[in-house]
């Protein structure tokens, strides 16, 4: 595994098996998971590298890589190796999101929720998506920025259970940024959403959407899980 010390670019990677492959003889199939499998063990020696597993829950992707890396050529020539590789030439892009991990205008250091999404152990299931705020929002004045995004974290640190990470992706990427975060709790999860929804800074919301879900386990696992 890369080491995370300078891992600034984040990389959602989100797959779609085609389902063509399940059909393909037992053998095949072993021997184009483990293709994947070394692929993504190599990588993970440029690229720290996340697995997650999205089977049967969405139509349009089933297995999800949480990806830092140092570079945007990193993780671009990493994701082509993931690709090309035995059960990676059977899959589609589904949703890929890239950003930039930088310091908040509205916070003067990462809470140890915020460090937890780089270090230690990794939680039972990650939520990531895109995010646009309305021009409305970047037309406010900064005390008004400002007292909005002081209710949002105060909600969030309510939650302490829950691990979170904002990418920035501006001019990167189609979204303005990429929020994510890890649980072990989905309901708690669920109540942490309840609860921002009825804050003041909803109102700058223009896109959060589609909200993908998925189940930390190791690639070896989910390729098992998947046919291979």
């Amino acid at each position: 595994m890369a080491e995370l010390k300078g891992r600034h670019f984040v990389h959602v990677l989100a797959l779609e098996l085609d389902p063509a492959w399940r059909r393909r003889p037992a053998e095949d199939r072993r021997a184009d998971a483990e293709a994947l499998r070394v692929a993504a063990e190599t990588t993970a020696r440029r690229v720290t590298t996340y697995t997650y597993s999205m089977i049967g829950t969405r139509a349009d992707a089933s297995l999800l890589f949480w990806r830092l890396g140092a570079s945007f050529e990193d993780l671009e020539e990493t994701a082509a190796l993931l690709l090309r590789s035995g059960l990676g030439a059977w899959c589609r892009i589904g949703y890929s999101m890239i950003g930039i991990v930088r310091p908040s205008s509205y916070v003067k250091e990462r809470t140890p929720q915020e460090e937890a999404m780089f270090t230690g152990d990794r939680s039972r299931y990650i939520i990531v998506y895109p995010f646009v705020k309305s021009t409305e929002w970047y037309l406010l004045d900064e005390e008004a920025r400002r007292r909005q995004m002081s209710e949002h974290i105060r909600v969030g640190r309510q939650y302490p259970m829950i691990q979170q990470l904002l990418a920035y992706s501006f001019g990167l990427d189609d979204q303005e940024f990429i929020v994510a975060y890890e649980t072990d709790d989905l309901q708690a999860f669920q109540d942490l959403v309840r609860d921002l929804r009825a804050t003041e800074g909803r109102r700058a919301t223009v896109r959060d959407t589609p909200q993908l879900v998925g189940v930390h386990r190791p690639l070896p696992e989910i390729l098992e899980l998947l046919g291979g």
